[in-house]
Protein backbone atom coordinates (compact mmCIF):
# COMPACT_ATOMS: atom_id res chain seq x y z
CA UNK A 1 0.00 0.00 0.00
CA UNK A 2 1.13 3.52 -0.94
CA UNK A 3 1.74 6.26 2.02
CA UNK A 4 0.52 8.82 -1.04
CA UNK A 5 -3.43 6.63 -1.38
CA UNK A 6 -4.19 7.72 2.45
CA UNK A 7 -3.39 10.43 5.13
CA UNK A 8 -3.35 9.79 8.71
CA UNK A 9 -4.98 12.59 10.53
CA UNK A 10 -6.54 13.35 14.41
CA UNK A 11 -10.49 12.73 14.03
CA UNK A 12 -10.69 16.15 15.75
CA UNK A 13 -9.38 17.73 12.88
CA UNK A 14 -12.07 17.06 10.70
CA UNK A 15 -15.87 18.56 10.42
CA UNK A 16 -18.03 16.76 13.50
CA UNK A 17 -19.60 13.95 11.60
CA UNK A 18 -17.21 13.93 8.18
CA UNK A 19 -18.79 10.51 6.72
CA UNK A 20 -18.19 8.90 10.12
CA UNK A 21 -21.73 7.18 9.88
CA UNK A 22 -20.96 5.74 6.34
CA UNK A 23 -17.95 4.38 7.81
CA UNK A 24 -18.19 0.45 7.84
CA UNK A 25 -15.74 -2.60 8.85
CA UNK A 26 -18.41 -5.43 9.04
CA UNK A 27 -17.40 -5.55 12.82
CA UNK A 28 -20.80 -4.02 14.77
CA UNK A 29 -18.77 -2.98 18.02
CA UNK A 30 -15.97 -1.03 16.28
CA UNK A 31 -18.35 0.77 14.07
CA UNK A 32 -20.85 1.12 17.05
CA UNK A 33 -18.16 2.69 18.76
CA UNK A 34 -16.90 4.82 15.90
CA UNK A 35 -20.20 6.01 14.72
CA UNK A 36 -21.69 6.38 18.45
CA UNK A 37 -18.70 7.13 21.07
CA UNK A 38 -15.62 7.72 20.16
CA UNK A 39 -16.12 11.75 20.08
CA UNK A 40 -17.12 11.40 23.82
CA UNK A 41 -14.15 9.80 24.90
CA UNK A 42 -11.63 12.21 22.48
CA UNK A 43 -13.63 14.96 24.51
CA UNK A 44 -12.93 13.08 28.04
CA UNK A 45 -9.38 13.03 26.97
CA UNK A 46 -9.46 8.99 27.60
CA UNK A 47 -8.35 8.51 23.89
CA UNK A 48 -7.02 10.13 20.65
CA UNK A 49 -8.26 8.36 17.25
CA UNK A 50 -6.73 8.73 13.97
CA UNK A 51 -8.57 8.51 10.77
CA UNK A 52 -6.68 7.53 7.49
CA UNK A 53 -8.67 9.31 4.42
CA UNK A 54 -8.84 8.41 0.66
CA UNK A 55 -7.87 11.16 -1.59
CA UNK A 56 -11.40 11.04 -1.83
CA UNK A 57 -11.63 12.23 1.68
CA UNK A 58 -13.25 9.00 2.78
CA UNK A 59 -12.77 7.56 6.19
CA UNK A 60 -10.98 3.94 5.18
CA UNK A 61 -9.51 3.31 8.79
CA UNK A 62 -9.08 4.00 12.03
CA UNK A 63 -7.49 3.31 15.32
CA UNK A 64 -7.15 4.96 18.93
CA UNK A 65 -4.31 5.48 21.53
CA UNK A 66 -4.68 5.64 24.81
CA UNK A 67 -1.98 5.82 27.93
CA UNK A 68 -2.08 2.44 30.32
CA UNK A 69 0.26 0.73 31.99
CA UNK A 70 1.72 -3.33 32.47
CA UNK A 71 1.55 -4.98 35.78
CA UNK A 72 5.64 -6.00 35.86
CA UNK A 73 4.23 -9.18 37.09
CA UNK A 74 2.02 -9.86 33.71
CA UNK A 75 5.42 -10.01 31.44
CA UNK A 76 7.20 -13.28 30.80
CA UNK A 77 9.98 -13.54 33.03
CA UNK A 78 12.31 -13.00 30.52
CA UNK A 79 11.88 -9.74 29.58
CA UNK A 80 10.72 -8.39 33.71
CA UNK A 81 13.97 -9.23 35.00
CA UNK A 82 15.58 -6.63 32.39
CA UNK A 83 13.15 -3.88 33.86
CA UNK A 84 13.04 -1.66 36.76
CA UNK A 85 11.61 -3.07 39.86
CA UNK A 86 8.54 -1.05 40.01
CA UNK A 87 4.86 -2.57 39.78
CA UNK A 88 4.40 -1.15 36.88
CA UNK A 89 5.67 0.08 33.60
CA UNK A 90 4.37 2.62 31.03
CA UNK A 91 2.69 1.32 28.10
CA UNK A 92 0.39 2.67 24.74
CA UNK A 93 -2.62 0.92 24.38
CA UNK A 94 -3.98 0.82 20.67
CA UNK A 95 -7.90 0.23 21.87
CA UNK A 96 -9.39 -0.18 18.13
CA UNK A 97 -8.05 -0.44 14.79
CA UNK A 98 -10.60 -0.88 11.84
CA UNK A 99 -10.85 -0.77 8.44
CA UNK A 100 -13.55 -0.10 6.55
CA UNK A 101 -14.74 -2.69 4.22
CA UNK A 102 -14.34 -0.50 0.72
CA UNK A 103 -10.38 -0.97 1.52
CA UNK A 104 -9.89 -3.76 3.43
CA UNK A 105 -7.01 -6.55 1.89
CA UNK A 106 -5.07 -3.49 0.98
CA UNK A 107 -2.30 -3.43 3.39
CA UNK A 108 -4.06 -0.31 5.30
CA UNK A 109 -4.57 -2.26 8.60
CA UNK A 110 -0.72 -2.78 8.39
CA UNK A 111 0.04 0.81 7.79
CA UNK A 112 -2.02 2.01 10.56
CA UNK A 113 -0.14 0.06 13.39
CA UNK A 114 3.09 0.86 11.86
CA UNK A 115 1.63 4.71 12.21
CA UNK A 116 0.46 4.19 15.59
CA UNK A 117 4.10 2.45 16.40
CA UNK A 118 5.46 5.10 14.64
CA UNK A 119 3.92 8.10 17.33
CA UNK A 120 4.57 5.86 20.15
CA UNK A 121 8.16 5.70 19.22
CA UNK A 122 8.38 9.27 18.60
CA UNK A 123 6.49 10.54 21.76
CA UNK A 124 7.84 12.95 24.02
CA UNK A 125 6.42 10.31 27.15
CA UNK A 126 8.04 6.97 27.81
CA UNK A 127 6.36 4.32 27.13
CA UNK A 128 7.79 0.44 27.40
CA UNK A 129 5.62 -1.22 24.74
CA UNK A 130 2.29 -1.00 22.46
CA UNK A 131 -0.56 -3.07 23.96
CA UNK A 132 -3.30 -4.17 22.16
CA UNK A 133 -6.19 -6.62 23.00
CA UNK A 134 -7.27 -9.23 19.67
CA UNK A 135 -10.88 -9.65 19.25
CA UNK A 136 -10.57 -13.03 17.29
CA UNK A 137 -8.13 -15.33 15.97
CA UNK A 138 -7.78 -13.25 13.09
CA UNK A 139 -6.59 -10.38 14.66
CA UNK A 140 -4.88 -12.38 17.19
CA UNK A 141 -3.02 -13.83 14.02
CA UNK A 142 -2.71 -9.81 12.68
CA UNK A 143 -0.69 -8.67 15.85
CA UNK A 144 1.36 -12.02 16.10
CA UNK A 145 2.77 -11.49 12.38
CA UNK A 146 4.02 -7.78 13.41
CA UNK A 147 5.72 -9.13 15.82
CA UNK A 148 3.49 -8.73 19.31
CA UNK A 149 3.99 -11.24 22.21
CA UNK A 150 1.18 -12.61 24.28
CA UNK A 151 1.20 -12.36 27.72
CA UNK A 152 1.05 -15.56 29.15
CA UNK A 153 -1.87 -15.56 31.23
CA UNK A 154 -3.91 -13.64 28.81
CA UNK A 155 -3.13 -14.82 25.38
CA UNK A 156 -5.48 -11.93 23.45
CA UNK A 157 -3.75 -9.61 25.04
CA UNK A 158 -0.68 -9.10 23.43
CA UNK A 159 2.40 -6.16 23.63
CA UNK A 160 5.15 -5.12 21.39
CA UNK A 161 8.32 -3.33 23.21
CA UNK A 162 9.18 -0.26 21.29
CA UNK A 163 12.48 -0.89 21.60
CA UNK A 164 12.57 -3.50 19.10
CA UNK A 165 10.67 -0.72 17.16
CA UNK A 166 13.25 1.43 17.44
CA UNK A 167 15.60 -1.10 16.45
CA UNK A 168 14.37 -2.17 13.58
CA UNK A 169 13.87 1.00 12.67
CA UNK A 170 17.25 1.80 12.71
CA UNK A 171 18.13 -1.25 10.21
CA UNK A 172 15.93 -0.12 7.43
Amino acid sequence: MSRDLFRIVLLEQLDAVCGRIAFSSGSAPLDRYFHQQVTQDIRRRVTACFVALSKEEQIAGYYTLASASILLNDLPATIRTKLPRYPSVPAIRMGRLAIDSNFQGQGLGGALLADALHRAVHSEIAAFAMVVDAKDNSALAFYRHHGFISFPDSPRTLFLPLKTVTAAQRTT
